[in-house]
């Protein structure tokens, strides 16, 4: 193109010279992203080898009777956040600088655990009378050597990280039916309570809980006594760029987006909330609580109402002072008032639920369930029988109804689901699936067998304690994958490995790149391998870079580097509603999955807070439990079947990865394994809809 005589031809420099606006917007935006590159590959974090044996030190650390909640219990006046400096930071009791980062990515080839090995990871936990099986030890072990650098990379004192215990119940429900049990457990409790949560949104699910601390309240009058309740969430603000935990004021967690209780609804509890982020990855995402520290539950929900189907975990016993002394290190700040019982460990051999005549009363003298149709037989606290009663009246937080025991909530739940008059078992699921999100979605799947009926509430036979250890992950801000080191993680990995039959997952999504290889090595060598996700779960945000994909396009990718009879092992299923026929994608919010599972050769489970993908890999805050029970993950892969469809419509071809109906037909709004080169535009929206609450966490 010519340009006119005596106009100069437009360059680069003549730009700059007439536009300084140009040149200060072009200086600006280069330096943000060259401190942006810098932060990402962090050259001044230092780095250290993964260790491959447990050290002196670790040794010393995991078998010492020093803990933060052990210090706290001395000093509670004193802020969490410095005990833990102050045991195990920089000058403390390993006399090391800790350090985060360790790999570029999770190793491929870890030195598997001698006899001598497995003996000292025995040694380093207090597991009670029930020594751990081999696969228990070795997934241990594995995640005690990310400690060597940093003793709180599990964000729990080493001496607590192995434990035992007990689970009187475990919950596969809908979003609501865990925040019953959290609401029951909070008005019923006696002195304090500790809840922890990624997500806090204004809605019934959070009336639920917010009922119950006035409801505490009220109790708490009437007994003459104050009960003390920390909450502590992570909605993203300014000043964490300063301070990572700040104290949320009275005007801004009682305002319309939080809707807590104000002080003066509450006379006799002292409210205190923490909000607590990283940035700018950093992710509170944990899931747990802490009642009378007495009793924990761990869960996969945030504190919202969503169409997610969600699994929580109620746990008793000496893991319990395992989840305060994670609650003293989440909160790190002086808690104002103290805990009331920062003195008063578990006692040892208690377990509140076990001593219940209600609860005893739910199991036939060879531990098995009364059952009546199918469904749990229940005896209620005034000696009326389940099956006998007219529907009760649902427990929702605009109208509460509170239940004196574990036996009157399960009680209640089933009332809920079972069927009067002509009245269909499909019709009450699709009315309780329906009830978080005020949907009409109809049922469509057929009637099923009794002994499949939905039971939400998974009451478990009163039983010895067994081992259990927490395997979680500290925050991580930067924007690169280096933290990867972590007890989650290499507890995951380890119990892969180390499979000998079976490998089980349930999780919204799942792309991990250190996962993958483990996977398709698993099934190469024999062992059955089972994953159910949920189709489109936040399919947006996993089309960012570096974020892994979109599940359809990671199950193609899987299948695609098996052979044809290494496929066979590897059976990947799309999450179906217990009362669907066909998986129904994210995007439009009616069946979701947002379960957190894994249960290795059917005796080793890992359930909590962490996906299987990039941000709970790498990033997030996240909470598990491991446990060592055949008798409980057999009861949770049963609740698994029973409380959802998966397993009989779910099925993803092993040609190619994808669901498709009998007709050859994917499933609405599915974008397939191939979305295409410019996908990555699409993952910002989704990115924008996780700050926002909207997207998957």
């Amino acid at each position: 193109m010519s340009h006119l005589p005596g106009v100069p031809e437009p360059t680069s420099s003549n730009l700059f010279h007439s536009n300084p606006k140009l040149v200060i917007s072009t200086f600006i935006l280069v330096s943000l992203s060259t401190a942006f590159y810098i932060w990402h590959l962090q050259p001044w974090v230092p780095r250290a080898t993964m260790a491959t044996k447990i050290s002196e030190k670790v040794y010393k650390l995991c078998t010492s009777p020093a803990s933060v909640s052990a210090e706290y219990a001395r000093a509670p006046s004193t802020a969490p956040g410095k005990i833990a400096a102050t045991l195990y930071g920089p000058g403390g009791a390993t006399g090391d600088r800790n350090i985060s980062v360790l790999e570029p990515k999770a190793s491929t080839n870890r030195t598997p655990a001698t006899a001598e090995d497995l003996e000292r990871a025995y040694q380093c936990g207090k597991f009670g009378d029930t020594r751990p099986s081999e696969l228990f030890l070795r997934a241990y072990h594995d995640a005690l050597l990310t400690l060597e650098h940093d003793p709180l990379m599990g964000c729990v004192s080493p001496s607590l990280m192995g434990s035992s215990g007990c689970i009187p119940m475990s919950i596969v429900g809908n979003i609501v039916d865990i925040c019953r049990h959290m609401s029951n457990l909070i008005a019923r409790a006696e002195s304090e309570v500790f809840l922890a949560t990624n997500f806090w949104l204004s809605s019934e699910s959070s009336l639920l809980i917010c009922d119950a601390i006035r409801e505490l309240s009220r109790r708490a009058g009437e007994r003459g006594v104050k009960a003390v309740v920390k909450i502590i969430y992570d909605r993203g603000h300014i000043k964490q760029l300063v301070d990572n935990h700040t104290l949320v004021p009275e005007e801004a967690y009682s305002g319309k987006a939080v809707n807590m209780p104000h002080p003066l609804e509450i006379p006799n509890v002292d409210l205190q909330v923490m909000n607590y982020h990283r940035p700018m990855l950093g992710t509170f995402h944990s899931k747990f609580m802490v009642v009378d520290r007495k009793i924990a539950v761990i869960s996969s929900n945030n504190i919202q109402s969503n169409d997610n189907c969600e699994m929580a975990t109620h746990l008793e016993g000496p893991i319990v002072d395992s989840f305060y002394d994670l609650c003293l290190i989440s909160w790190d700040k002086q808690l104002d008032p103290p805990l009331p019982l920062h003195n008063k460990p578990v006692n040892q051999g208690e377990y509140p639920t076990f001593e219940l005549e209600s609860f005893l009363s739910l199991f036939n003298s060879d531990g098995s369930l009364r059952t009546a149709n199918g469904n749990v037989n229940v005896e209620k606290s005034d000696g009326t029988q389940t099956q006998n009663l007219e529907r009760e009246k649902t427990h929702t937080g605009p109208d509460p109804h509170w239940d004196d025991s574990i036996a009157d909530e399960i009680a209640r739940v089933q009332s809920v689901l079972s069927t009067r008059g002509n009245e269909k078992k499909m019709d009450r699921v699709a009315i309780h699936l329906n009830e978080a999100t005020h949907l009409d979605l109809k049922a469509t799947a057929p009637e099923c067998d009794p002994a499949e009926d939905m039971t939400p509430l998974i009451p478990h036979a009163p039983h010895e304690a067994f081992p259990i250890a927490l395997v979680n992950r500290k925050p991580w801000g930067a924007p690169n994958h280096a933290c990867v080191n972590t007890p989650q993680n290499e507890a995951w990995l380890s119990c892969i490995r180390n499979a000998k039959t079976s490998v089980f997952i349930q999780t919204p999504n799942l792309n991990a790149e250190p996962l993958l290889p483990e996977l398709q090595a698993a099934a190469r060598r024999g062992i059955t391998v089972v994953y159910y996700v949920c189709l489109g779960y936040n399919d947006a945000g996993e089309l960012l870079p570096f974020q892994g994909g979109t599940n359809e396009m990671v199950s193609s990718k899987l299948y695609a580097g098996l052979e044809k009879e290494e496929r066979k092992n590897l059976n990947v299923y799309f999450y179906v509603g217990k009362d669907q026929t066909k998986p129904i994608h994210n995007k439009f919010k009616k069946r979701s999955c947002h379960i957190k599972l894994m249960v290795v050769d059917e005796h080793v489970g890992i359930q909590g807070n962490g996906n299987q993908d990039t941000q709970s890999w790498y990033h997030s805050q996240e909470a598990n439990i491991m446990i060592d029970s055949s008798v409980i993950c057999k009861a949770w892969l049963d609740g698994i079947r029973r409380n959802q469809n998966t397993h009989l419509y779910g099925a993803a071809s092993q040609e190619d990865g994808v669901w498709r109906d009998e007709n050859g037909k994917e499933a609405e709004g599915a974008i397939g394994k191939n979305p295409g080169k410019f996908s990555w535009a699409t993952g910002i929206v989704g990115a924008i809809d996780r700050v926002r609450g909207a997207g998957g966490f």
